[in-house]
């Protein structure tokens, strides 16, 4: 996927930098919130105004529930040291409000659709797609971003630019209008993408311009900046267009009816075929207001269901569609509303009755009258509009095949006018089997799973890897000492982290008078180990994908992985921290992203085997989580209260800095910090295990906990490797049938 080349050769045409174009887009957001703001205030009575709201809270939701889930994959492995990473980082935590699950502001709007209840397709929000009143232009801008957010090292310039762009518009215009109404309903600085979340942080879009400026200038990757963020202010301009259309339809109770009436013409044409409207059977009036339903919004209109004005007279809602009727609950509470307002709406004047002897015929003739009034009260009724204004008005009833409304919210001077979808990127065009090719070493494999680049072939190489992985860490499982409890506790797993922190203190204690290691043993392990230190926390990566990092479970793991990263400061960014110990060693390593690291000859082989594990089992959360919570909580508890001061002493010893060691002996502790929230993590994942996979499997699943724990340390010997060997040729020869690949 690219964007067009439209906006990238605009560039060298146009003398705008991002700062004219962030005030362009603030100053038409502007514009088209007051736009949306003066159809609030046409709104004739309260139910001409839910249908705005309604509309409006709709046609939003496909870009408002997933606010931010565009920078999901832009941290990764290899980067996670990099200063844009860590802005991008810090703005994609305040979206998710870290550290709170179910804080994001895709759950803010949730909260908002559920006040207003339109939630029924809003979780997860890939549901929406079912959603026949979200029209498929809301998906316009929200679905190439989510795609460009699986490719990061192909579109990283132009998801910043175009998340600046959306900070830069801050609340979606369409929200104006429900604010405008419903000021109350929402908390609006979560649902303002450029606003800060609490008065004492910086705000989104400030967040989103240190991202920006983080980018190189002369980097290769600059111009996709500004085309980002052309693009997406294009597709918004266009979007906000298309839906001020269709809420400013809505002031017209007839263009809802008339919706409703197409939208469930399909399955009501099967069931009406031996009743007749004006002479033609109802279902073929149905089958035509598939494409096309106000012919028959008309004849029901003409016909003895309604009685224009007096929606609770009408036949159609006092009989068919109620609680006694033969269309009972065939019709939501919601659709009910839209009739109640379109009948309400009808003027009351009528014409004389097509049988001008007072006898209904066809289906008029068997529906139940239960009202005073005559068969011969009319036969056609032609009804005028009067719900809207000149400026928007839509023709009669009678004439309301064709519709035309101007919108008066796109932008004076629009973008490159071309919306056509994303090619692939340069070099998506190289023979197939060059590219999807497993890794044929150890070192291949841990520089190509640094990124979060995919291929079949890759994730076939990272399931079957972390598979035998975990086969060898279940060997002897009998001698293995200090697992996690044989069953799980629904006290929870922290009596148990209390007892082990207090074991490695007596244990360090213990070993206190042990002799520090040579200086050159020292360096050499310090060295060994930062293929694995400087990707800290990369078991946790697929934390950040949005439906994962405030769920009650992920929130707890992407919080981890943020504080690995420094929360946004380099200054306590751990793998830069690292690198400082290693130029004290006087090691300059290259930069870990690169082949150059993976193949530096100073790295012995087996220092690769436990981080290519993290790299392959970070990538599939879903497939192995009970083995990711028990390996995290076996991480964050492994030097807290004896190795790390063990650690520290020996650096302390040759004037090397402690810092690294300090750091995460407090961060990990096992009282507030990732110990802790590992610990809670599990808890929180156990407790549900018998409401969403069954009574009685708990045991099964503790077990795979307990296998991730002890992975972290596996047996090294020849039964163990040959289980490992065992086991992924297992997988490789059920692959086909057993994994479909992690699905995010």
């Amino acid at each position: 996927m690219a964007l067009p080349d439209e906006y990238s050769r605009a560039l060298t045409a146009s003398a705008r930098t991002l700062e004219d174009w962030e005030r362009r887009a603030g100053a038409w957001s502007a514009r088209a919130g007051d736009d949306y703001r003066a159809l609030a205030a046409r709104a004739a009575d309260q139910e001409s105004r839910d249908a705005l709201v309604r509309r409006a809270a709709l046609g939003a939701a496909p870009l408002a529930l997933v606010s931010g889930a565009w920078l999901q994959w832009l941290s990764s492995p290899g980067n996670g040291d990099s200063e844009l990473t860590m802005r991008t980082l810090a703005l994609y935590a305040q979206d998710l409000g870290a550290g709170h699950p179910g804080a994001d502001r895709g759950s803010a709007y949730r909260a908002l659709l559920h006040h207003l209840r339109l939630a029924e397709h809003a979780a997860p929000a890939t549901r929406l797609t079912q959603d026949p009143q979200v029209s498929d232009l809301a998906f316009a801008l929200p679905g190439p971003l989510l795609a460009m957010s699986r490719r990061p090292d192909e579109h990283r310039a132009e998801l910043v630019g175009a998340d600046l762009c959306l900070r830069a518009v801050g609340l979606l215009p369409p929200l104006a209008l429900v604010r405008a109404l419903l000021p109350a309903a929402a908390d609006w600085a979560a649902l303002d993408p450029g606003a800060a979340r609490r008065a004492d942080t910086p705000t989104g879009l400030a967040l989103a311009r240190a991202a920006a400026a983080a980018l190189p200038a002369k980097s290769p990757d600059a111009p996709g900046l500004i085309a980002g963020f052309r693009w997406a202010l294009d597709m918004l301009q266009r979007w906000s267009s298309g839906l001020y259309e269709e809420v400013s339809a809505a002031l017209d109770p007839a263009h809802d009816m008339a919706e409703l009436l197409r939208l469930r013409a399909r399955e009501a044409a099967l069931y009406h075929q031996e009743f007749k409207v004006e002479g033609r059977p109802l279902g073929d009036w149905f089958a035509e207001a598939r494409t096309a339903p106000h012919g028959l919004l008309r004849a029901l209109a003409a016909s003895r269901l309604v009685r224009p004005g007096s929606p609770e007279r009408s036949p159609l809602l006092r009989g068919l569609i109620s609680e006694n009727g033969p269309m009972f609950r065939i019709f939501s509470p919601a659709d009910e509303a839209v009739i109640r307002r379109w009948i309400r709406s009808l003027p009351t004047a009528v014409v004389a009755a097509a049988d001008r002897d007072g006898q209904a015929t066809g289906a008029d003739a068997d529906v139940p009258v239960t009202t005073t009034d005559t068969a011969t009260d009319r036969d056609t009724v032609t009804v005028t509009n009067t719900a809207m204004d000149t400026d928007t008005a839509m023709d009669t009833v009678t004439a309301m095949d064709t519709v035309t409304v101007t919108a008066t919210v796109t932008d004076p001077d629009p973008a490159p006018a071309t919306t056509r979808p994303l090619p692939a990127p340069a070099g998506a065009g190289a023979p197939a089997a060059r590219r999807d090719r497993a890794p044929g070493t150890l070192r291949e494999a841990y520089h190509l799973l640094l990124s979060r680049g995919d291929t079949p072939a890759l994730r076939r190489y990272a399931t079957g890897y972390v598979h035998g992985w975990l086969a060898r860490s279940r060997v002897d499982w009998d001698t293995a000492g200090h697992l996690p409890p044989d069953h799980w506790d629904p006290r929870g797993l922290r009596p148990w982290l209390q007892e082990q922190h207090d074991r490695h203190g007596r244990e360090f204690e213990q070993g206190a008078d042990a002799p520090v290691p040579a200086k050159e043993a020292l360096v050499d392990a310090t060295v060994q180990l930062a293929p694995l230190t400087l990707i800290d926390g990369s078991w946790l990566q697929g934390f950040t994908d949005y439906g994962h990092a405030s769920s009650d479970v992920g929130h707890l793991l992407f919080s981890t992985y943020w504080d690995e990263l420094g929360n946004g400061d380099l200054g306590l960014n751990h793998p830069l921290i690292y690198r400082e110990v290693l130029r004290e060693m006087g090691v300059e390593l290259p930069p870990t992203a690169s082949r150059e690291f993976a193949q530096w000859p100073g790295f012995r082989e087996e220092s690769f085997e436990l981080p290519v594990y993290w790299l392959c089992i970070g990538r599939l959360p879903r497939t192995f989580l009970p083995e990711v919570l028990g390996l995290n909580v076996a991480m964050e508890l492994s030097g807290v209260g004896g190795g790390y001061r063990r650690a520290r002493i020996g650096l302390e010893a040759y004037g090397f800095s402690t810092r690294f060691v300090d750091i995460h002996n407090t961060i990990d502790n096992v009282a507030t910090g990732h110990s802790a929230w590992a610990a809670d993590a599990v808890d929180a994942y156990m407790a549900t295990v018998p409401s969403v996979l069954g009574p009685g499997c708990e045991p099964g699943i503790w077990e795979r906990v307990r296998t991730g724990y002890r992975s972290l340390n596996p047996p090294g010997g020849r039964r163990a490797r040959r289980a490992a060997r065992h086991a992924m040729r297992v997988y490789e020869n059920k692959r086909p049938y057993r994994n479909k690949g992690e699905v995010h």
